[in-house]
This record gives structure tokens, C-alpha cells and sequence, in this order.
């Protein structure tokens, strides 16, 4: 029995066979997750959290309501990120749905206006909007709300980032990381708060007989409420959560149960042919095949592309991708797109061994937050040079770039950005951080700025990843600042990497069917991992593939089996004859034949 059968099974009070029908490694790999009945793999619609605990929902669907019925124009103000595009995307969608006539969006460009609300993109608006409501982000847009309710304008803040000591003078804000917001999940991205507003608003024009149709019995109701049905003449929601689920997945956010519901949802839309048409042509883009696209693909394949327009150029092209509803324009957008991402892995790849080079000694010193600047670094790319730093050295990294430069005395630009070693004090740095288990990036931010007063310009993030700004002269002061602070909040036995797994697989398991089971168990992703099994292998054979590839034949000793594997980025030398490997069992469709692959993750000499 396939897994989509035990979930049927379940949801029809059926015996569910859990002990003999789901793969004894598969229980093994749901108990080290926490999932330990059937009942935690039922990603069912109706089983996601209702909206009522989400706090300000009552303030900002009265607005809304208020809006739609006296036909006011609507901005929603997104973010640059895979999760804000997708997110602007479900609220211009969804209120023009649910009656708004007059809705528009605006998307900062990071290198114009920064990030979030910003006066400077509040006074870029024209014509002014009467109401703005911001997706993934706003919690810290002070100056931003106060500038735009200071041009007559309401604002609703709809977001997920964690707050800071003072929140923006808004009309209502949305946001399940407020202090004291009972919402179960504070795991929700951006797109997934936009989501839940826009149920609740549903709700609230549902109650003052917005639709045309009769009101439905009760279990009808909360069956809409949930999203999971639409009576007669009401908007089916549900049509948004192919993009609820590409923003979930993308930004990283902990998948847990509640956003393992909303991102199923949307896969199996997509898996069934009803993607937007943006969704759809990226997916094409990204080589995948719609009717088995699983998480991962939304992560590596279809987010990349989407998030490379707000690296490098303007989220404006991703966010028409996703609004379009013409397939020939949604894949000529998408085919931007895809180049676009193309220059990023380029642009990545030189910042990225520029930044190697810099750190090369750092593994024989005590460094242990890392900061680095390059003058001819790209600012909309310096996070994944964080990150990919991040998993070399298992330290705490930010990287920085020029953000923005001021006028030479004579009027003139600065141009030549690697001879700014004179004109430090004229640049202001952008900044992204990425963490290691153990050390809230964010929190350690707030410390640096506590005992600093000035240092840094704004912050604002999470506890894996963070962002901020800062004067290139400060640069030193505050590289130092964060060792600093990385030194005192690191427990020294954190700072060894650790790959954990989920142990090895049985002799004679290695199979398709359980590589199949694997496959549709997720969805996984950050906080519910892919699983990763360990075990010794001999290198029968192997040869490159690609530029840096391994294509290889490994036996298992303990039964002479022999499993086809590839492992990527290896470089020229050559595998180890004995060796134990950390591997994904997933499926080679090679032509539309099935058989099982080993995908090497970590290898080391057995």
C-alpha cells in the first residue's frame, strides 16, 4: 500500500494497516521526526489550523471589508524574496476574488528602496493608494508606516518576522511571532499569513452576505472557513495554494504540521494539472516533471529561478509570472527568469570563491563569527555566499556588499567600487548572515546593537538567517563585535560539524518501492529533513560525469548487491575503493524507467 493510500484510508476511518502496510524503515524515519501514528501523515485540508487564533485578523478584515465594499485602491506592498513574490501574488489574486476592483502591488527594488516598507518606496508610489497592506514584511517598517499614514494612507502589516522593540503606528497587524499571539504555529511564512487573512476575510464577507448564494449548513462553513470546500458562489480560495506552497517551501521556513498541510495542498494541485500558469512554466523551466514534483523541486528548482529576479534586477518580472494567466506570456517570463538565474550561479560562483579565498586559513585560528566584505561584491547575492561560507567553516557568517554610495563633492558618482578604500565613510553595507544550530543570529544582532548604540543602521530576521546595515567605515568595529558576541554565545563543542542520519538501511532494502514510499511520505523539508541513511559500500566502479560529477557503481559487502549513484560537486579526484557514504535513495526516471539511485551526500574513507 502507497502511503497517498494509508492517507485515504485514514481519512475514511478505515483500518490502516500502519504496522504492516507503511516500510519498517519508513516508521523508523517518521518516529525520529515525531510522527508516530498514522493520524501525523494525514495532510488533509480540513486538518490545517483554523484562523481564528491568529491575532489582528478581526482589525485588518474589517478594513479590508470596509475597503472592498467602497471600492478604495488597494497596494500590497511585497518583498523581493521567492515568499513575497509568491505572497503579493495570493493577495492580489485573492482579493481581486473576493471582490476588490482597484488592486495593484509594489515590490521594493533592493538596490533603490531596501527593504520592507520604506519611505523612500512610500513616496515612489504614485498614485497614492488608500490603503496598503504589506506581505512579508512591515513588522519593522516604522518609519515606512509613519511616512505613508503621514500621507493619509491606512496601512495593514501582514507578516511573519519577529518584531523588534517597537512596533509601526498601523491600522492592524498580522503576524502569529507577536508577542502574545496564541496562534499554535509560529512556523508560517509570509505567503501563509496572506493566506490565512484571506480566509478570514472570507469569512467576514461571508457573515454580511457578500455572496450570492444561500448561507450553507454549519459543517459547510467551517469546511470553508478551513478552506478545504467552496459553496456555490463563494471564491475558492484553494486555487492559491500551488503559490502558498512554492513560498512555504522556499523560504525555509520549519515545515511543520500545519505547514506540511498547506504545502501538500498545494503540490498535489500542481501534480494535477492545476498550477498557475507562472508556476507551471517554471517548473518546465527547471527541467521537472509536474505530475511527480515533490518539495524539493519547488526549493531547488522552481524558487531559484523565482528569487534571482529580486537578486539581481526587480521582482516585478517574477511577480507578472506568477499573476499572468496567459501560458505563452508566463513562459516568456519564466524563460527571463531562467536566465536571470543563470547569471546569479555565475555571479555566486566567482563571489563564492573570492570569499573561500579569503577565509582559507580560517579553520587553523579561532575565528568563530565571520564577517567578510569584497567592494566589488553583488548585494543581492551575498547570502548564499553566507550560506555556502556557513557549511564550509560551521561557523556563523555574514557577508557584505555595497548598498549604496554617495555623491563625490563634485556631483559625481563613484563608480569604480574597488576604489572606495578612499571613500569609506560616503558607503553604507548590506549585510546577510546565515547561523548554525545554537546561535540565534538575530538575537546576537540585537546584543551587538544594545551595547553599540549606532553600529548597525537596522537589522531584522530569524535565528538561522539574518539581514543588516551598516557604514563601510564600521566595518572593522563591528567584524569584531560580531566574533565577539559569536565567541561568548557558541558553546566550543557547537562549532564541530556533525552530519546526522538515519542510520543505515537493511541489506536487500535498497529497493524502488521504498524509494517510491520515500518519495511521497513528505512532504520534507527544513525541520522535517529528507531522509539520509549511512552505510559502507565498495566502489565497483565509476567514472565523471558532467564537469565534477561521479557516476558510480557501489556494492553493498554485506550481500554483493550492486546500486547505481551519483554524487555531485567532487571535483577531479577519484573515490575511495572502500567507503562509507551518507545517501538519499531516490528514483533515476531516466527516460521514463524507474530504478532506484543512491544520491551521495557526504563520503569519507571506510
Amino acid at each position: 500500500m502507497s502511503t497517498l493510500e494509508l492517507r485515504r484510508r485514514v481519512a475514511q476511518g478505515e483500518p490502516s494497516g500502519w504496522e504492516a502496510t507503511v516500510h519498517p524503515v519508513l516508521q523508523r524515519i517518521y518516529a525520529a521526526r515525531g510522527v508516530l501514528q498514522p493520524a501525523d501523515v494525514d495532510h488533509r485540508l480540513q486538518r490545517m489550523l483554523p484562523p481564528q487564533a491568529l491575532g489582528g485578523l478581526d482589525a485588518a478584515t474589517g478594513l479590508l471589508a470596509e475597503a472592498i465594499r467602497d471600492d478604495w485602491s488597494i497596494l500590497i506592498a511585497g518583498d523581493y524574496d521567492c515568499d513575497g513574490a509568491t505572497g503579493t501574488a495570493v493577495a492580489v489574486r485573492g482579493l481581486r476574488m473576493l471582490g476588490a476592483k482597484r488592486v495593484g502591488y509594489a515590490v521594493p527594488n533592493r538596490f533603490v528602496h531596501g527593504y520592507g516598507l520604506t519611505p523612500a518606496l512610500v513616496d515612489s508610489l504614485q498614485p497614492r493608494p488608500r490603503l496598503i497592506v504589506t506581505v512579508d514584511n512591515g513588522v519593522a517598517s516604522v518609519a515606512g508606516v509613519a511616512r505613508a499614514r503621514e500621507l493619509g494612507m491606512r496601512v495593514i502589516v501582514t507578516d511573519h518576522h519577529l518584531p523588534g522593540e517597537q512596533l509601526p503606528a498601523c491600522d492592524a497587524i498580522v503576524n502569529p511571532n507577536l508577542v502574545g499571539d496564541g496562534f499554535p504555529s509560529k512556523a508560517l511564512a509570509g505567503v501563509g499569513v496572506m493566506f490565512y487573512l484571506l480566509l478570514a476575510l472570507r469569512a467576514k464577507l461571508r457573515g454580511q452576505g457578500a455572496f450570492s448564494c444561500d448561507l450553507p449548513d454549519r459543517e459547510d462553513q467551517k469546511a470553508a472557513v478551513h478552506g478545504r470546500t467552496s459553496p456555490k458562489g463563494e471564491p475558492d480560495l484553494s486555487a492559491l495554494l500551488d503559490l502558498v506552497a512554492l513560498g512555504t517551501v522556499a523560504d525555509l521556513v520549519p515545515l511543520d504540521f500545519n505547514n506540511r498541510v498547506l504545502v501538500e495542498a498545494g503540490l498535489r494541485r500542481i501534480r494535477g494539472g492545476k498550477a498557475c500558469a507562472g508556476i507551471a512554466a517554471l517548473v518546465e523551466c527547471g527541467r521537472r516533471s509536474a505530475a511527480v514534483l515533490c518539495a524539493s523541486d519547488l526549493g531547488f528548482a522552481v524558487g531559484p529561478r523565482l528569487n534571482a529576479a529580486g537578486r539581481l534586477e526587480d521582482m516585478q518580472l517574477g511577480v507578472e509570472c506568477l499573476l499572468t494567466d496567459d501560458v505563452a506570456q508566463a513562459r516568456r517570463y519564466a524563460g527571463q527568469l531562467d536566465q536571470i538565474n543563470r547569471e546569479r550561479r555565475d555571479l555566486q560562483a566567482s563571489m563564492v570563491a573570492e570569499a573561500e579565498a579569503m577565509t582559507a586559513g580560517l579553520r587553523d585560528i579561532d575565528a568563530v563569527g565571520v564577517a567578510l566584505y569584497e567592494p566589488s561584491w553583488h548585494a543581492g547575492v551575498v547570502g548564499l555566499v553566507a550560506s555556502k561560507l556557513k557549511e564550509r567553516l560551521h561557523r556563523p557568517v555574514i557577508a557584505f556588499a555595497p548598498a549604496s554610495i554617495e555623491e563625490c563633492s563634485d556631483g559625481s558618482p563613484l563608480l569604480d567600487l574597488r576604489a572606495q578604500e578612499a571613500h569609506t565613510s560616503r558607503v553604507n553595507l548590506r549585510g546577510s548572515g546565515r547561523s548554525i544550530p545554537g546561535f540565534h543570529l538575530r538575537d546576537a544582532l540585537a546584543m551587538i546593537d544594545a551595547r553599540q548604540p549606532g553600529l548597525i543602521e537596522r537589522f531584522g530576521g530569524h535565528a538561522m538567517a539574518a539581514g543588516l546595515s551598516l557604514r563601510a567605515a564600521d566595518f572593522p568595529r563591528f567584524a569584531a563585535a560580531f566574533d565577539a558576541a559569536a565567541r561568548e554565545l557558541i558553546a566550543p563543542e557547537r562549532l564541530q560539524a556533525a552530519l546526522y542520519t538515519d542510520g543505515e538501511l537493511p541489506a536487500g532494502s535498497l529497493s524502488l518501492e521504498l524509494a517510491r514510499q520515500l518519495r511521497h511520505a513528505g512532504p520534507w523539508g527544513q525541520a522535517f529533513p529528507e531522509p539520509l541513511f549511512d552505510n559502507v559500500f565498495e566502489c565497483a566502479g565509476w567514472k565523471p560525469m558532467g564537469e565534477g560529477h561521479w557516476r558510480l557503481d557501489l556494492r553493498d559487502p554485506r550481500d554483493g548487491s550492486v546500486h547505481d549513484a551519483v554524487m555531485f560537486n567532487v571535483g577531479t579526484a577519484a573515490p575511495p575503493p572502500r567507503l562509507r557514504a551518507a545517501y538519499e535513495l531516490v528514483i533515476n526516471d531516466w527516460q521514463g524507467r524507474e530504478s532506484p539511485r543512491l544520491l551521495l551526500r557526504h563520503i569519507e574513507p571506510a
